[in-house]
């Protein structure tokens, strides 16, 4: 075949960068990590709750019980900024994914912003109440091991370390 009649693809190289059959390493494992992870920050936001109920409480008896109407968004009001600051921030992880040395990226390699973080969690949670937790198994069948709102958002959760190994090399 003619190289001259082959087109350059500017993209070629960013697609390839998470290529799971060049770059194993920054899959593996990542399904079982992902669940300790959401697990603890399941706990540490439970945790959040559990004190932003307490100044809710205060705030409703110097209201004379209207702030007691924020008891039914205290699950937004914090879980919310809790995945936008820390998975939208500069790590790309939520502390639960730190500890599990999990990082987000989006598929050409760029850490995820607040707003897009929000968006994976919503979607995560839409889509769960829609679909039942079948959702999770679309991991089971991803060569990158993304469920279905990775795949929707275009990101991927993947091995810090190995991550941290590849980018190295570039």
């Amino acid at each position: 075949m003619n190289n001259a009649n082959v087109a350059y693809d500017p993209n070629a190289e960013r697609r390839n960068a998470f290529n799971p059959d060049i770059h194993p390493a920054l899959f593996d494992g990542i399904l079982s990590r992902r669940i300790l992870a959401f697990i603890i920050d399941s706990f540490l936001i439970m945790l959040l709750m559990i004190a932003a109920s307490l100044v809710i409480a205060v705030v409703g008896v110097i209201t004379f019980g209207l702030g007691w109407l924020l008891y039914a968004a205290l699950l937004p009001i914090v879980a919310l900024p809790y995945i936008g600051l820390t998975l939208g921030g500069y790590k790309a992880a939520t502390p639960g994914m730190r500890v599990m040395g999990l990082e987000m990226r989006l598929w050409h390699g760029a850490k995820p912003y607040a707003l897009l973080a929000i968006m994976h969690s919503l979607l995560f949670w839409f889509g769960n109440t829609i679909l039942t937790p079948l959702i999770i198994l679309v991991g089971l069948f991803t060569r990158r091991k993304q469920l279905l709102h990775d795949m929707i958002l275009g990101t991927m959760i993947m091995d810090r370390d190995a991550l941290r190994d590849l980018e190295s090399l570039h």
